[in-house]
């Protein structure tokens, strides 16, 4: 606050500065208008869920475990297989079943990323739609 410099002369000096309050009056009503005047959202999502009872499970899903080794061996429910051939033997016997089995791929944390990528370009080639990734959390 600038009070004046002291001088004795009795006129009150002109002050340069601006006066901020009024400024700050309409800064408020503004916000508060804004706060009104913005609708409600809620935050909803609209899902469209399956009416009914859903059908039971009476089976539990059959099982292929394929595991690949560091050296890039493939084992099939823990028995080794010669070579592509055999496990896209395997692989087209699968396909050919109405309900898949569910083929589960297992790479050991060491090896090669072409095995892998291998096997499940193989899977996918043939048409076996339920594979899934086992492991992963010996990758972090």
């Amino acid at each position: 606050m600038n009070v004046g410099s002291g001088s004795d002369t009795g006129e009150p000096e002109v002050m340069a500065e601006m006066n901020t309050t009024p400024l700050i009056d309409v800064m408020l009503v503004l916000l508060i208008m804004l706060i009104i005047t913005i609708p409600v959202q809620l935050h909803a999502v609209k899902l469209d869920m399956p009416a009914g009872t859903p059908p039971p499970k009476t089976t539990e899903p059959i099982v292929h475990r394929v595991d690949i080794d560091f050296d890039g061996t493939v084992y099939l429910d823990g028995t080794v297989l010669a070579d592509q051939a055999a496990l896209e033997a395997k692989f087209q016997e699968y396909a050919a079943i109405p309900d898949q089995p569910e083929v589960h791929i297992r790479p050991n944390k060491l090896a090669a990323y072409k095995s892998v990528a291998a096997v499940m370009a193989a899977a996918q080639r043939i048409g076996v739609t339920k594979i899934g990734m086992v492991g992963n959390e010996q990758f972090m």
